[in-house]
Order: structure tokens, then C-alpha cells, then sequence
């Protein structure tokens, strides 16, 4: 896809317009609440057994769907896949052997296709029913993994590396050069490398091709010391942010919140701490980079809403007051450890200019992750790995984090749960679209949590790997390994160059 039409290496979530199918030729809308899916002719089971190379046909998906969501007489889930929007699905059904039809107790097209789309927590991976049949699930062992894609899984060493081997049957062709099968690569193998100072050696001696999430500091000596290498920076998927537990005083006042936002300078931050290589702007909900009418970039944003987030200490200091806290408050936060701590101890310091004293209590991500996401303990503040804001996936999911109930700070707000219980209702992408992007104002206009800045990730490839654009993070990053088989399908070597 041309990236000018919508730029994938920026954002993760597709508007259906410019969706193209893999398994799926087409798809339509019979009506609002039926979602019919015309499969790709010609797909082949990987030839290993009991597939044995067999076509691929709607009755697999119908299985999987059945089987994983209890439907059809199956008696409940063996999976772990507990998104509620998959409890809007009724059945699931083969008129043929290359059409499915997705029956749904919802009249919205645009949260059906969300949820198909496969957000993080919900996708439904298609598996061979002969293996599950035979090997029971979940299947223990990666000599069981049986797929319709382009790599077939030969060697698997836990925590440390995954070998992959050309499947010759796969049906793909390369879409900017048709006549040329998929994949190119005869062998293709994933490294983890827990220690980031040898992926690094590893990099800059040529012995691995590509590496991911890589920190500014180390991006600019890799400049310095490897200028052949080529680098890629992708905006991460999220926005940093503070965020206040849900109707705990003193933010619950948004003097408070629109002081504790004036009160953090984003430029100084990006120039300063992030050395110039992020933006400095603001977000709302979803990312300033989403584009296509979807969301509410700060571009335009009115004036009165840009100085609500802009650094004011003299304002700031006057909100703090006329909300009743002339001389401050203490408070605390509690922090994944994952997460940039750096940037955590600057806007402590920040909020104290204000005489907020911000006490931090920092966990490592599966502690914070049971105290705050899980139990919410946390007394005031807590600042995760990922924050509420500048959200890049799936529509319905960002939706999702304001909605009571559904977020880890307790956040409740009638507005937000009105506008996402209107967006279960819309019929037209119009309509749905306009809801949501009222949503995105409307949390800016309440700054329910302190937005921080918007950080990079770096990716670096050698200069003879060709098709690598980091896309979407889901290669050599924490989305994957969901896509490697289709963007490593489309990677090939330049030997002369090498």
C-alpha cells in the first residue's frame, strides 16, 4: 500500500477502505449485522501431517470460531480469548466451501470489522482441525504447528531462537511484482537476544539483519559508528501519560488536572531528554498520527484547547489555587518499571515547581501489573508502560479504555460510556465515526489524564535486506510474531550487496 493513502508503519489499526484481504478475497455486509467472507481459492495446509497439504476451506474457520467461542453445541472455550465483543457473535456458518458468514446480535459494520481485525487479546488464529483433533489443545509442542503461510516452523528453542523454512506451496504472490512467488527467502530464522549490548555487536558486525526497539542514545551511536546501516524511526503506538485513579480527590477538580497538565514543559522534554526526535504535541485519545478524518490531532485543536496544554507555571499556579490548593498537595504514583523512569523523575520534578510533592513508588511490570491493572491498588497516580492516550489500534478497543469498568484506574465518566453505547448502535461508518471522534474531544477538553510525550522506536536493518520498513512493529517488535510470516515473506537479500 502506497503510505500516502494511509501510513501502516505509523498506526496499526486499517479503516476497512483500505483493508486488503490474506485468506479472505473479499468481503461484504448483506445487511448491518451480517458479515459474509468470500475465501481465497487455491489455499493449501501446510503438507504436514494429519493436514497433509489439504485445500483450505470455510469449515476451518467455522471450527475455530465454534470451537473457541462456544458456539454450535461446543461446550465452552479452551481458550484464554475473553474480549467481550466477541460475545456479540451468534453464529458462525458455511454456505460453501469458500463463504462464511459471521451472524451478530449488533447492527454496526465498523465494530464488526474491528473486532475481526484481530485486536491484540481477541484474534482468532485458524487452526488445522485435524491437529487439534489429534494433538488436543493447546498443543504443547511447536512440531505440531501446522499453518497455511509462507514459513514452516523447523526449530524451536525456547526464549533464545525460531528457524523457518520456505513453504513451496504457499499461495502468495508479491504484490508489487505478481509474477513472483512468496516468500523469497529459503530460510529464515528469529533470534532473542536478552542482552542488548550483544544484539547490538550482533548488529554492527553484520551477523544479524535487522533489530528493533532500539533507545535514542544507542540509535545515535549506531549513526556514528555503523552510517551504512539503515535506520527507520516509528512512533510508538501510545502516548505517555499520568493518570489519575477514578474519583479520587483531589483530580476529580480539573483546575487540578489542567494545572498538573501546564505544569509539565513537552518541549523541553522532547528537545532536552528525547534529544529532538520526538514531538513535543499533546494527544487525546487517539494518535496525532491517525489519519482519514479518524480522531482529533492536535493540528486541530482550537487555540483555547492548545493553551489548556500548553507550559504555564504562572497559570498553573493560579488554577492550583482557585481549586484550593495554594500551597500543593502530596501525593504518590505508582509506576511500571518498564516503563521510562527517566521521564517519570522529570515530571516529579515538574509537578513539585507547582507544589505538587509526587512520592514514586515504581514495580516491576508483573507486580504493577497485579497491583494496579489487576486489583487497582494504587492510591492517586499510576503510570504504565502504555499509556490511555495516543492510541493507534483498533477503534472500538481505544474506546474500550475510557469505558467503566473496562480500564486499570478505575476511570468512570457517563459521557464516555454514553458515546461508546451510541457507537454500538451506529450503522454507517459516517455515523460511528463521528461518535468516536467526539469521544477524542471530549477527553481533551477534561485532560482526565496528563498527557506526556509521544516517544520513538528505532529500527535498523543492513543495507542489503530489502522490503523492511519496520512495518507496524510486528517483526522484530513486541507485536509480534503474529505477522512474520507475511512481512518476512516479502524480505529478500541483495547478494551484491552483501
Amino acid at each position: 500500500m502506497n503510505p500516502t493513502q494511509w501510513n501502516y508503519a505509523l498506526v496499526s489499526w486499517r479503516p476497512d477502505s483500505v483493508n486488503g484481504g490474506d485468506l479472505a478475497q473479499s468481503w461484504d455486509f448483506p445487511d448491518p449485522s451480517t458479515f459474509e467472507v468470500h475465501l481465497r481459492q487455491g489455499v493449501y495446509w501446510q503438507n504436514i501431517a494429519p493436514a497433509n497439504g489439504r485445500e483450505f476451506i470455510a469449515s476451518d474457520v467455522v471450527y475455530n470460531y465454534d470451537r473457541l467461542y462456544a458456539l454450535a453445541g461446543f461446550p465452552g472455550s479452551p481458550s484464554q480469548l475473553t474480549n467481550a465483543a466477541y460475545k456479540k457473535l451468534i453464529s458462525v456458518t458455511a454456505t460453501d466451501n469458500f463463504t462464511v458468514v459471521f451472524k451478530w446480535s449488533i447492527p454496526n459494520p465498523t465494530f464488526i470489522l474491528s473486532t475481526m481485525e484481530a485486536p491484540l487479546g481477541a484474534a482468532v488464529d485458524v487452526e488445522n482441525p485435524e491437529a487439534i483433533q489429534q494433538f488436543g489443545t493447546p498443543m504443547s509442542s511447536w512440531h505440531d504447528a501446522i499453518g497455511t503461510g509462507p514459513f514452516i516452523l523447523t526449530d524451536f528453542v525456547d526464549n533464545s531462537s525460531a528457524t523457518f523454512a520456505r513453504n513451496t506451496n504457499y499461495f502468495g504472490h508479491d504484490e508489487r511484482y505478481p509474477q513472483n512467488q512468496l516468500p523469497y527467502v529459503d530460510t529464515l530464522k528469529i533470534l532473542v537476544i536478552p542482552d542488548n549490548a550483544t544484539a547490538l555487536s550482533a548488529l554492527r558486525t553484520g551477523k544479524i539483519e535487522a533489530m528493533g526497539n532500539i533507545a535514542v542514545t544507542d540509535a545515535q551511536s549506531l549513526g556514528k559508528t555503523n552510517p551504512d546501516l539503515v535506520q527507520i524511526a516509528i512512533p510508538q503506538s501510545y502516548s505517555n501519560s499520568i493518570d489519575p485513579k477514578g474519583g479520587v480527590a483531589p483530580f476529580t477538580d480539573i483546575r487540578v488536572r489542567e494545572a498538573m497538565q501546564e505544569s509539565i514543559n513537552l518541549p523541553q522534554i522532547a528537545q532536552d531528554y528525547y534529544l529532538g526526535t520526538c514531538s513535543p504535541d499533546p494527544s487525546t485519545m487517539t494518535s496525532n498520527n491517525m489519519g482519514m478524518g479518524w480522531g482529533y490531532p492536535y493540528s486541530s485543536w482550537p487555540a483555547s484547547l492548545k493553551t489548556q496544554y500548553a507550559y504555564n507555571l504562572t497559570n498553573a499556579k493560579a488554577l492550583m489555587a482557585a481549586a484550593g490548593f495554594p500551597n500543593g498537595f502530596n501525593t504518590d504514583v505508582v509506576a511500571d518499571g518498564g516503563g521510562d523512569m527517566g521521564l517519570l523523575q522529570i515530571v516529579q520534578s515538574d509537578f513539585a515547581a507547582i507544589g505538587i510533592n509526587m512520592t514514586l513508588r515504581i514495580m516491576p511490570t508483573a507486580q504493577y501489573a497485579t497491583f494496579v491493572t489487576t486489583n487497582h491498588q494504587q492510591d492517586q497516580l499510576s503510570m504504565r508502560s502504555s499509556g490511555y492516550l495516543g492510541m493507534t489500534f483498533d477503534v472500538d478497543r481505544q474506546m474500550q479504555r475510557f469505558l467503566t469498568g473496562a480500564n486499570w484506574s478505575n476511570f468512570s465518566d457517563p459521557t464516555c460510556d454514553s458515546l461508546y453505547a451510541q457507537s454500538l448502535t451506529a450503522t454507517s461508518v459516517t455515523a460511528y465515526q463521528s461518535i468516536f471522534n467526539q469521544m477524542n474531544q471530549y477527553i481533551a477538553q477534561n485532560n482526565f489524564m496528563i498527557s506526556l510525550v509521544t516517544t520513538e522506536n528505532y529500527f535498523y536493518n543492513q543495507p542489503w535486506l530489502k522490503g523492511f520498513m519496520a512495518q507496524d512493529d510486528s517483526v522484530v517488535g513486541n507485536s509480534g510474531p503474529r505477522l512474520i510470516g507475511f512481512y518476512c515473506a516479502r524480505y529478500w537479500i541483495d547478494q551484491s550487496e552483501k
